[in-house]
């Protein structure tokens, strides 16, 4: 199996477990222990590029902690032996894509929004305590629960266990957000809690740049967004480095489409202008 191949399995489920999978992710450059609280499918943005196919009923009933933990226990004994490796479908894996470099909220929703997301929080880090291994603890955001008084406590609690935020922000106008995120809550609100948690610990910014019935980004859509990281840094925000990814599995609707590597090196440069770093992940990475 190609190394596109592997970066293109995202499936939530392994094996029998029921809340933690492993992939080989092209944003983490290597292997990523996923941590899914949302299996009944709950998210408050609806993008149009989503992976997750909602068209089949999730598992709504309340997450347990205990099987997420023995599934984890289990996860991380595999990674660290290489037996992770040893079949299946990741024993293609190149050599240097095996290291485990995080543990990451993301799955079938938005992992903030989970009333197990504080507990679950510390599970992990007890978890990679017990196997003496220092993954990032990586929380994988749309900023639309960051203001949320239990989730401001998990994640400066996360500061201190190598946590990070990498947060999304796929809009510079209001239109586009509501044309990609399809979310009930305001734009306004999204890029409040950008600064809020920005202010406190520097974030990984993740922008979705797709066509949209064939259409690219209009040169004025583009210049928005780069405004919106302008006024977060300028407000005090604190930027570690921007994603700027394209889709790369099949998508919610079929009128979405990836741009190239050229499109995204584009507005990638324009990052860079700015004095921040910026990646690309294209449709083939």
């Amino acid at each position: 199996m190609q190394t596109t191949q592997l970066y293109a399995q995202h499936s939530r489920r392994w094996r029998d477990n029921r809340y933690v999978y492993p992939v080989i992710s092209r944003r983490s450059r290597g292997l990523s222990i996923g941590i899914n609280l949302s299996p009944g499918k709950q998210c408050t943005f609806r993008c149009v590029y989503c992976s997750v196919d909602r068209n089949v009923p999730g598992d709504a009933s309340p997450v347990d902690l205990e099987v997420l933990t023995d599934e984890l226990d289990v996860l991380l004994v595999q990674a660290k032996s290489g037996e992770l490796f040893a079949d299946g479908p990741l024993a293609t894996t190149p050599a240097g894509l095996r290291r485990l470099n995080d543990v990451a909220f993301s799955g079938d929703g938005e992992p903030t929004a989970s009333s197990q997301f504080p507990a679950a929080a510390r599970v992990v880090v007890r978890a990679l305590e017990r196997q003496g291994l220092e993954a990032r603890i990586v929380v994988i955001t749309n900023a639309t629960k960051l203001d949320s008084p239990e989730v401001v406590q998990t994640l400066s609690f996360l500061d201190a266990h190598r946590g990070e935020v990498w947060a999304k922000l796929d809009a510079g106008t209001e239109a586009h957000y509501l044309e990609m995120d399809r979310s009930a809550v305001p734009f306004s609100r999204v890029l409040a809690n950008l600064l809020l948690a920005a202010s406190v610990r520097p974030l990984v910014i993740q922008s979705m740049f797709v066509r949209l019935r064939g259409v690219p980004p209009a040169p004025g859509e583009i210049d928005a967004w780069l405004g919106r990281l302008r006024d977060l840094i300028a407000g005090g925000g604190r930027v570690a480095s921007v994603q700027v990814y394209t889709a790369a599995r099949r998508t919610a609707e079929s009128y979405v489409t990836a741009l190239s590597d050229v499109e995204l090196e584009a507005i990638a440069v324009r990052v860079r202008a700015m004095g921040l770093p910026a990646d690309i992940f294209g449709a083939s990475r």
